[in-house]
């Protein structure tokens, strides 16, 4: 018994280390145990799912200004990358921006550079500076490989570590609704909800991607600020998965000072 649980835990270190991921811009380590090939496939399905249950709205200046913003973040991300020689971190993406119609005050980025933008978040958006910290926020999460993470902390809390490889590389329904889970899809939880944590580390990087794209990264205090008056019922902060409008907004003025130094006006 004591041999079996010592070679368990053998495997559960080994697991550990040779599955951690390093932020290309925070330098956090965190848990990556799913195939990121299988995390894209899984990412470009549940895509399609979600533009077929809304409409998808084209051909409007909102629409075109979406995918401006959007291409023009990706590129910035692609030139972070080249420069740090990390740029494998996004072979494979095959970006799109998508605008759907819906009252949701939402966006999201899935593995592979799948986004999209609900109508409902455009009021507080603005503009086209204010899509951008939205973007740059969403993106992160993904080139963060926060998903993965997800992905990799559902997979041990359920199954354990030992058996990751089995289900996320078996293209199985097991491995379909981990995925599900994590993201929260076919759940009253909304896609995407990230961990407090995940949210800090986003807002980090997406000041960074916005200003290498040419935007200002002081429009992500007045967003957030139109954010927070949205108003509504909001548990206490450790009760949330997002931090408080407060403290994001403070952590983000402290961390403009960084990502002016990438800012270029364009």
């Amino acid at each position: 018994m004591k041999k079996a649980i010592y070679i368990l835990g053998i495997l559960a270190i080994s697991t550990t280390l040779y599955s951690c991921f390093k932020n290309p811009v925070t330098g956090r380590s965190s848990l990556n145990l799913a195939d990121e090939s299988t995390m894209r496939q899984e990412a470009s399905v549940a895509y399609s799912s979600q533009l077929a249950q809304h409409q998808v709205v084209t051909g409007t200046a909102q629409a075109q200004m979406i995918n401006k913003v959007g291409q023009k973040i990706s590129a910035a991300v692609a030139q972070y990358l080249q420069s740090r020689g990390q740029q494998d971190l996004i072979k494979g993406y095959n970006w799109q921006f998508t605008l759907l119609q819906g009252n949701e005050v939402n966006a999201w980025c899935m593995p592979g550079g799948k986004v999209a933008f609900y109508t409902g978040i455009l009021p507080i958006t603005q503009d086209e500076k204010g899509i951008a910290v939205v973007m740059g926020h969403e993106i992160a999460h993904a080139i963060a490989r926060h998903g993965n993470e997800r992905v990799s902390n559902t997979m041990v809390a359920q199954y354990g570590g030992a058996v990751f490889s089995t289900l996320m590389n078996s293209k199985s329904e097991t491995a379909k609704n981990i995925f599900n889970q994590a993201y929260g899809i076919g759940s009253n939880l909304g896609i995407l909800a990230y961990s407090r944590q995940h949210e800090s580390e986003a807002d980090e990087m997406g000041l960074i991607f916005m200003a290498m794209a040419g935007y200002d990264p002081h429009e992500a205090i007045g967003f957030w600020q139109r954010m927070a008056a949205q108003g509504g019922a909001k548990p206490p902060e450790f009760l949330s998965t997002h931090p408080s409008d407060q403290r994001r907004i403070n952590d983000i003025k402290g961390r403009i000072g960084e990502a002016m130094k990438y800012y270029k006006p364009q």
